[in-house]
């Protein structure tokens, strides 16, 4: 019986190797699909690393970009057209759906795929760089003149710089990819945009496609070179698998949006004070150290500006002085200090990725009251007499329980304590507690007069 079971088995096993070799040479081909939907970041990036690698380990025909962004940070970008770049598995881009569009970034990034497209209704465009993060100007202010103070100011020499980076990246890409470069600098340096069809009649995409079924129909036969080499593709009629992003990837999302992580970090560093001054609470610390780590999480993936942030942290030690040793000029210099911060927390700012003055100030103005409210408690709480502890015993009354040699037992606020008194007493007699020292109490008689007014 044993020996039957053991033939069954290596049969099974020989049958098994001999057919796997047939199914996977003759397995079906398939196409996979990512959206990259909304602001181009660290989650943008992270999605489509992430898509890459599964293409390539599936031996994908081609990986379909699907774009619908407004731009996004330029390192995030640069990563992207990195990856695709060295991709083994061809990279169609698609502008989709119709009311899409691939703005700022996103051109770059359809510029630097192998096959691009667009759905009817859609636009791409409007290339040109933000500014670099930094101190808002004053309104009406005169512009930082150059050393010799007769040049162009310092910013525009430094925007000069990046635009002229932008141009020549673009350029390179269109020169890759066979496309309209001069069109790509005219969206660089003048910020023009175009219409799918436009865009198409320009040379900047190489077909327009209503879906995904008629965009591989196009795309097959096409030659492009992947990773150095020429390769004819092969996609018409080939299955579409979406690829979803994770659940790390969808919070990262939300975590890299820098007014988020500045919220994080509030709730972090508050709930760890909370801990630090209620112990034994366990949540406001478990919470407040999670927010903690997040928020400082997502801003070591954003381009920050490490004094900005130092700033904001700065401000908040202020403030969190301020709640204990109230003094409002600390309150005030705390406010500044973070708002200070806040306004130069980002080095560099894209579409998506602003700090925005309609959360931070609110944040900033709660973060004040709180100080104040907790500073307003903790001052009346030095005012007024003591709860509990030795200091709440004195000028306590005691009823004398029993008493021998100038030593004996007192009955006060319900407990038997040990006391001893430099007067004569005597039991039942009634007494005033005057001082506490290691739990032995020091009781005078009533008759000595209230708060010593007679000895």
């Amino acid at each position: 019986m044993i020996f039957a079971r053991v033939a069954f088995f290596a049969a099974a096993f020989v049958i098994a190797a001999i057919v796997s070799p047939f199914s996977s040479a003759g397995s079906e081909k398939v196409a996979l699909s990512v959206a990259i939907d909304g602001a181009i970041g660290p989650a943008s990036t992270r999605q489509l690393e992430e898509a890459l690698d599964v293409a390539a380990k599936r031996d994908a025909e081609v990986l379909i970009l699907q774009l619908d962004t407004p731009g996004g940070l330029v390192t995030s970008m640069r990563e992207m057209i990195a990856d695709i770049l060295a991709s083994p598995v061809p990279v169609i881009g698609y502008v989709a759906p119709a009311g899409g569009h691939a703005a700022s970034a996103g051109t770059y990034i359809l510029y630097a795929t192998h096959v691009a497209a667009m759905a009817p209704g859609t636009n791409l465009g409007a290339a040109t760089p933000v500014e670099l993060g930094g101190l808002p100007s004053l309104p009406g202010g005169e512009k930082e003149k150059d050393d010799k103070g007769t040049g162009p100011p310092a910013a525009d020499a430094m925007m000069t710089k990046v635009t002229n980076d932008a141009v020549a990246l673009i350029r390179s890409l269109a020169e890759l990819r066979s496309r309209n470069g001069d069109w790509g600098e005219k969206a660089v340096r003048e910020a023009a945009s175009l219409s799918a069809n436009a865009a198409l009649h320009e040379h900047v995409i190489d077909f327009v496609a209503r879906d995904t079924t008629e965009l591989l129909q196009l795309a097959d036969g096409r030659t492009v070179e992947v990773a150095g080499a020429k390769r004819v593709l092969a996609t018409k009629g080939l299955p579409v698998e979406t690829l979803e992003p994770g659940w790390f990837i969808r919070l990262l999302a939300v975590i890299t949006d820098p007014n988020t992580a500045v919220i994080l970090m509030l709730v972090g560093i508050y709930g760890i004070i909370f801990e630090f001054t209620s112990p034994g609470a366990v949540a406001p610390g478990v919470i407040g150290t999670v927010c903690l780590v997040l928020g400082l999480y997502a801003l070591n993936l954003l381009p920050i500006n490490y004094t900005g942030l130092a700033l904001m942290l700065l401000g908040i030690a202020f403030l969190v002085v301020e709640a204990f040793n109230p003094t409002v000029v600390l309150g005030l210099g705390g406010v500044g200090t973070f708002l200070l911060g806040a306004a130069m927390l980002l080095r560099i700012e894209g579409p998506g990725f602003a700090m925005s003055w309609a959360i931070i100030g609110p944040a900033a103005a709660l973060t004040l009251g709180l100080a104040l409210l907790t500073g307003t408690y903790v001052w009346a709480a030095r005012k007024n007499p003591p709860r509990v502890g030795g200091e709440a015993m004195r000028g306590q009354p005691a009823e004398i329980l029993d008493w021998q040699g100038g030593e004996g037992h007192v009955l006060a606020l319900g407990e038997r304590w040990r006391a001893k008194a430099d007067g004569p007493v005597a039991p039942g007699d009634s007494v005033e507690v005057t001082d506490v020292n290691d739990l032995v109490l020091t009781v005078r008689r009533h008759e000595a007069g209230v708060n010593g007014a007679r000895q």
